[in-house]
């Protein structure tokens, strides 16, 4: 549940190839505007920025700004996203014959580790915006939903690997291990590269418990 630098192409497509031309075009100025707000709010801070910055500095009207988003706030959510929709893929893709705690990690290596899902350089730029999270209600409400939506999104992915429908309490114990070794990281100075170790430990911490929520022996992780 990391964010992704605004100039790099750690972005996944919003939208699958076959989408209209329409709807890449609305995808592609979605994240644009979302690209300029975080450059901004990095730069000057969530209370020093408006919309109407925003909209100016991406080139568009303020009207187009709000036809994509509620708030100045919620501008910044696919930037916020990006990272749950890699790790969600990454635990899809992870190898069938891996229990649902490995597939979690396998997904958090894959997202996590600086040059893999997220390249080394948008580090810092991650850091910085879930630091403002923090300290900014209208963007806190924002992490939140986005954090609740991953959550669905791994229930889902955890439900096509295991075939069952109660997943959900599995999906937010994970997500948990993951979002609170992001927040601390950020919240601190450690290295980028410290990230990916602390948010396996928290998986392996509750990674027995994973596996016997499963069906799977305990300690298989």
């Amino acid at each position: 549940m990391q964010a992704v630098s605004s100039e790099s192409s750690d972005v996944p497509a919003a939208l699958p190839v076959a989408a209209s031309l329409t709807e890449r075009r609305k995808a592609a100025t979605r994240m644009e505007i979302a690209r300029v707000a975080g450059e901004l709010f990095v730069r000057q801070g969530p209370r020093g920025t408006r919309a109407e910055d925003i909209a100016a500095a991406a080139g568009v009207a303020p009207r187009t700004f709000y036809r994509y988003f509620a708030t100045k706030e919620e501008a910044v959510e696919p930037l916020y996203s990006a990272g749950a929709r890699l790790w969600a893929e990454a635990v899809r893709s992870a190898p069938a014959e891996l229990s649902v705690a490995e597939a979690l990690t396998h997904g958090a290596r894959r997202t996590l580790t600086p040059g893999e899902g997220v390249s080394t350089s948008s580090w810092t730029f991650v850091r910085t915006l879930i630091r403002l999270a923090d300290g900014d209600a209208g963007l806190r409400r924002v992490w939140a939903e986005v954090c609740r939506s991953s959550e669905r999104r791994l229930a889902e992915v955890l439900t096509e690997r295991t075939g069952r429908e109660d997943v959900r309490f599995l999906a937010a114990v994970g997500s948990a291990a993951v979002r609170t070794a992001v927040e601390a990281w950020a919240a601190g100075e450690e290295p980028a590269e410290g990230l990916v170790d602390v948010a396996v430990r928290n998986l392996g911490a509750v990674g027995g418990f994973l596996g016997g929520a499963c069906g799977e022996p305990r300690g298989a992780f």
